[in-house]
């Protein structure tokens, strides 16, 4: 299967956007996940609870997982912490 865009498994890590889980209070111990970096080549990555089996089967109308694909979830606190990092463009 030929798709548009390709997740390239050569990329390394540039920078985290926002804040860590630790200081955002969403580990108690240590700097383990959720997080979101983005890639040197301008891709992101996401580190967060791997939720494909149970919101798997509730995907809205016109959604769909990959069999390469996971569906994890990061907390709402973390997404906000990062949107200066993004760019608009």
């Amino acid at each position: 299967m030929n798709r548009p865009w390709e997740a390239d498994p050569e990329t390394n890590f540039k920078r985290r956007l926002g804040k860590s889980a630790l200081e955002l209070g969403a580990t108690n111990s240590g700097p383990e996940c959720p997080d979101i970096w983005e890639l040197e080549n301008g891709d992101i990555a996401v580190i967060g609870r791997d939720l494909t089996t149970p919101l798997g089967a509730r995907l809205p109308d016109g959604v769909s997982i990959s069999r390469d694909e996971r569906l994890v979830v990061i907390p709402r606190s973390m997404l906000i912490a990062a949107k200066t990092d993004i760019p608009n463009v």
